[in-house]
């Protein structure tokens, strides 16, 4: 999951190479942290959060098929 998710971020903003993604692995849940250069953390957001939404979606659908849990945190 941490994989997919860097690789969608990198294909969003200007600056792939500081696209940053850490996750966080409880028993039930997985936090992963995303953090993205200041300039293109308005790419990842996308207006009215469309982006992120559209992003936390696809990580809801593939933590669904291994029976777990994933939170996604966009951290400035």
């Amino acid at each position: 999951m941490k994989d997919l998710i860097k690789y969608i971020s990198q294909a969003l903003v200007d600056n792939p190479d500081q696209v940053e993604v850490t996750e966080v692995i409880g028993e039930q849940t997985s936090v992963i942290e995303l953090r993205v250069a200041k300039e293109d953390l308005g790419k990842v957001i996308g207006k009215q959060g469309r982006t992120a939404k559209a992003i936390r979606t696809i990580l809801s659908a593939t933590s669904a098929k291994i029976h777990k849990r994933a939170v996604l945190e966009i951290i400035e």
